[in-house]
């Protein structure tokens, strides 16, 4: 199995495609019996339309919100997990402070996003306001978005790096600390942090420690590649942990220090150039027999909160 983040491993930049080399490698990978798994804090509206020109599988798994909604490329949940109303509703006066809130449901269409102002995000992340905009809901204030009942699967804050390292100190500390997960994504070279709050347990690497149990994988047969510290848990949990050498600057000094596998930039399609050494160095030039049924998918929870 090969488990490859998007912003910042398979894409270079927010507003690039990602490249014919990095799809063929995908692809051959997957013609050579290796399940290809796509895992991103993106939810799965706003990852699916960048992964669709590789011409996947329709089985391909997706883990998207930092691994809060696990799904099939075709749509078939496999897992959920939620963070609970009040705890979202608590949240609302938590991170004001600190900026602008985003939480997001798991449903599709309008108010799958809900924020309280979008000109005031618009001057820290104006592509991914400008690329939602469609799934963007307005609510003040922000705790009335939990009125109905519906229980959000992450919530965001973004800002300036030390500003967000303060919030994620703050919630440390705070009496919500055992009700939460916190997940952070920096680019230092934009002074931007984009913190996640998940229902507690949750991250890519317990998700691919779920999938990889579920297909009777062990961690030795798992290749990881990422860029930022959200993919920590999941590099963690791989036998084969590779990072960008774009990646996170503290993230690629820590990846050095424990050996782990330095990948060239995303730019330079680092992804594709991992996967091409890994097949020659099996022999993998030609397809051969999946030695993993990735056509089948067991859906072993649909809904958890």
């Amino acid at each position: 199995m090969i488990v490859v983040d998007i912003d910042g491993t398979l894409l270079s930049s927010p507003n690039s495609a990602i490249s014919e080399r990095n799809f063929r490698a995908l692809r051959e990978a997957e013609a050579a019996g290796i399940e290809i798994v796509i895992a991103t804090g993106r939810r799965q509206a706003y990852a699916v339309p960048l992964i669709e020109p590789a011409r996947l599988k329709p089985e391909t798994v997706f883990i998207t919100s930092n691994g809060t909604v696990t799904r099939t490329l075709a749509g078939q949940r496999i897992d959920r997990f939620l963070l609970p109303v009040e705890t979202a509703r608590a949240l609302c006066p938590a991170l004001r402070p600190f900026g602008t809130t985003v939480f997001t449901f798991d449903h599709d269409g309008p108010g799958e996003l809900v924020l309280e102002s979008v000109q005031a995000l618009e001057g820290r992340v104006s592509m991914w306001v400008e690329a939602n905009r469609p799934w963007i809901r307005e609510v003040r204030p922000l705790e009335r978005a939990f009125d109905g009942g519906e229980a959000p699967v992450q919530s965001m804050v973004c800002g300036p790096v030390e500003d967000m390292r303060r919030a994620e100190e703050w919630l440390v500390e705070s009496e919500l600390a055992g009700s939460i997960e916190l997940h952070r994504t920096e680019y230092p070279s934009r002074d931007l942090t984009i913190l996640d709050i998940l229902p507690p347990g949750c991250s890519k690497g317990s998700a691919l420690a779920r999938l990889a149990k579920q297909r009777g994988l062990a961690r030795e047969d798992v290749m990881a590649i990422g860029d930022n510290w959200n993919d920590l848990e999941m590099l963690e949990f791989a036998g084969r942990p590779v990072v960008v050498v774009n990646g996170a600057p503290d993230l690629v000094e820590l990846a050095r220090r424990r050996k782990w596998e330095i990948a060239p930039a995303s730019d330079a399609d680092g992804v594709a150039q991992i996967i091409e050494k890994m097949l020659a160095s099996r022999g993998a030039g030609a397809a051969s027999e999946p030695v993993v049924n990735a056509t089948s998918v067991t859906v072993y929870s649909s809904n958890r909160e």
